[in-house]
């Protein structure tokens, strides 16, 4: 029985997954091939079922694992003074708008979202995780720190997810600057969640 080296394994998966990447990015979901990812990845047919069955099984994997990275940052930005957390969660929730694959990856989730249930319970869960997490470190801004919000915490957290979704749906748009529209996102987002109490 042959020993599988754990390392080169998660390398070749992440090269796998960074090839469809680009694929969907490009072709969609359904005009991408596993050929074309096999083709991009350096690799053979054999080797892709292998490691993804069928090509949903590569989509659910490469959004499995982006949204295991927001996983990983709420435990560290409720450990942060509110403040801080707050804005290391939106800076993150933002990192990824300069991606030049953004564009093709944020319409790939919103088609697969809507044609496949488990999927859509993917970004859901991931969704209502940063939700409550959100809200509790605007809690804390508020009460804590005197900041005057324009609406209740948990309203005010689900209006700056969707103006972050917003922005990665704007990604493609041409002219489209990432870094000027994610400052100026940051203003809004100032301006809606106030500032302390003098």
């Amino acid at each position: 029985m042959r020993t599988v080296n754990p390392e080169q394994h998660a390398r070749k998966r992440a090269k796998i997954l960074q090839a469809a990447a680009e694929e969907f990015a490009v072709n969609g979901v359904d005009g991408t091939s596993t050929a074309g990812i096999c083709r991009r990845a350096g690799i053979g047919s054999g080797t892709l079922f292998h490691y993804f069955p069928t090509k949903r099984d590569i989509v659910h994997a490469l959004f499995r694992d982006d949204l295991a990275r927001n996983a990983e940052v709420h435990p560290r930005v409720l450990r942060a003074d509110a403040e801080q957390g707050f804005d290391l969660l939106v800076g993150h929730l933002l990192a990824e708008l300069a991606n030049p694959l953004t564009p093709g990856l944020a319409a790939t989730a919103v088609l697969q979202a809507n044609r496949d249930p488990e999927f859509a319970e993917i970004l859901t869960t991931d969704t209502e995780r940063t939700h409550e997490v959100l809200t509790g470190l605007l809690r804390r801004m508020a009460d804590d720190g005197g900041y005057r919000l324009a609406l209740p915490a948990d309203r005010l957290a689900r209006w700056i997810q969707k103006l972050v979704d917003a922005a990665y749906l704007m990604a493609g748009d041409p002219g489209f600057d990432a870094e000027v529209e994610s400052a100026e996102l940051r203003r809004v987002i100032a301006r809606l969640v106030g500032g302390p109490s003098a």
